[in-house]
């Protein structure tokens, strides 16, 4: 039974974007990886509304104190497993923000982050690369 929920988990993610307290320019090329250009739904992957529905979750920009709870929040709504992918530099460390009175810092200084996509903002092929890099680490585990 195991093998069937990894197989489908694999499969299927469905996945919810949070913007943490970005520029939104990892936001404009999360939404072009979503586009028929790049075709993120080929690898079944879904954009989901509501964070009870989704698997991964796709979270740019650094943490500001506005977003703290939010995001803990939605995090927390997530049923097990999920699983956090963060895209852009701003989310890996505060990016050109890191020192800001209003930034807490990365990402994962408020929840456990499963994989990384660096750069400012990160192309459309480098987002596939990074989702694809997750589920084939989720095929691996027992």
């Amino acid at each position: 039974m195991d093998s069937i929920r990894t197989w489908a988990r694999v499969n299927s993610p469905w996945v919810i974007h949070f913007n943490s307290g970005s520029c939104n320019g990892c936001d404009i090329e999360i939404l072009a990886t979503l586009t028929p250009r790049y075709d993120l739904e080929r690898f079944g992957v879904k954009l989901q509304g509501s964070p009870r529905h989704a698997d991964v979750l796709i979270c740019t920009g650094p943490v500001t104190r506005n977003a703290r709870d939010r995001l803990v929040r939605i995090y927390n709504q997530m049923p097990d497993p999920k699983f956090v992918v963060v895209v852009g530099s701003c989310g890996l460390s505060g990016g050109v923000f890191h020192g800001s009175y209003n930034v807490m810092g990365g990402v994962d200084e408020v929840i456990p982050v499963d994989a990384y996509v660096p750069g400012c903002p990160p192309r459309p092929e480098a987002i596939i690369h990074g989702v694809v890099a997750l589920l084939d680490s989720l095929k691996k585990k027992p």
